[in-house]
C-alpha cells in the first residue's frame, strides 16, 4: 500500500472529529452527512488497512452498543440526536476497549465543558461580541450544551492508543 493511502486513513478520522467540533460550536449540530462520512471513512480504512472480519465484527458491535445507550440518553433528554449517533461513530472507529476510555474521558471533558458553559452563560457579554449569531447561541440558557467538543476532544486524546496507529504505521 503507497504511503499516501496509509497517511490518508490515519488522518481521516482527526479531520473528522475536529470538523465534528468546530460544527457543533458554531451552529449547535453535527450533520448527518458528516456522520455517514465518518461511517464511510471507516470502512474504508478498514478495507484499505487490513482489518480482520474478526475485529471488523467487535468493532461494528460496540458502534451499534454505544449507538443504543446514546439513543436512551436522547429518548430521556440527556443529550442530544447529533451527539448519540457521534458517539456511536466514534466507538466504531475504537471497538469495544477503546469506547471505555473514550466515554471516560468524554464525561469528564463534558463535566468541565459544561460548567464553562455555564459560566460562560452567566457572564455580562461586551455588545460587539455578543452580536456574533454562534455566540448567541452559546449565550442562550434555552440551549443545550455543544457537547461534540468534548466527544471528539476525547474522541482526539485516545485515538494515538489505537490499533490505528499500528495498522497505519
Amino acid at each position: 500500500m503507497t504511503e499516501a493511502i496509509r497517511y490518508l486513513a490515519f488522518l481521516l478520522f482527526p479531520l473528522g472529529m475536529a470538523f465534528a467540533a468546530a460544527s457543533d460550536l458554531f451552529t449547535m449540530t453535527i450533520s448527518n452527512w458528516l456522520t455517514l462520512a465518518l461511517v464511510a471513512a471507516f470502512l474504508l480504512a478498514a478495507f484499505l488497512l487490513g482489518m480482520d472480519l474478526h475485529t471488523f465484527a467487535i468493532h461494528l458491535a460496540a458502534g451499534a452498543g454505544i449507538l443504543i445507550l446514546g439513543f436512551l440518553c436522547f429518548a430521556f433528554g440527556w443529550i442530544g440526536g447529533g451527539d448519540a449517533k457521534f458517539a456511536a461513530i466514534i466507538a466504531l472507529w475504537f471497538g469495544a476497549e477503546g469506547s471505555v476510555e473514550f466515554l471516560g474521558l468524554a464525561s469528564v471533558i463534558g463535566g468541565g465543558l459544561t460548567l464553562l458553559v455555564l459560566v460562560f452563560r452567566a457572564s455580562v457579554l461586551p455588545a460587539i461580541i455578543v452580536r456574533q449569531p454562534w455566540i448567541q447561541r452559546l449565550h442562550d440558557r434555552q440551549q443545550g450544551v455543544p457537547y461534540g467538543i468534548a466527544l471528539a476532544a476525547a474522541a482526539l486524546l485516545v485515538y494515538p492508543h489505537t490499533q490505528w496507529m499500528t495498522m497505519a504505521g
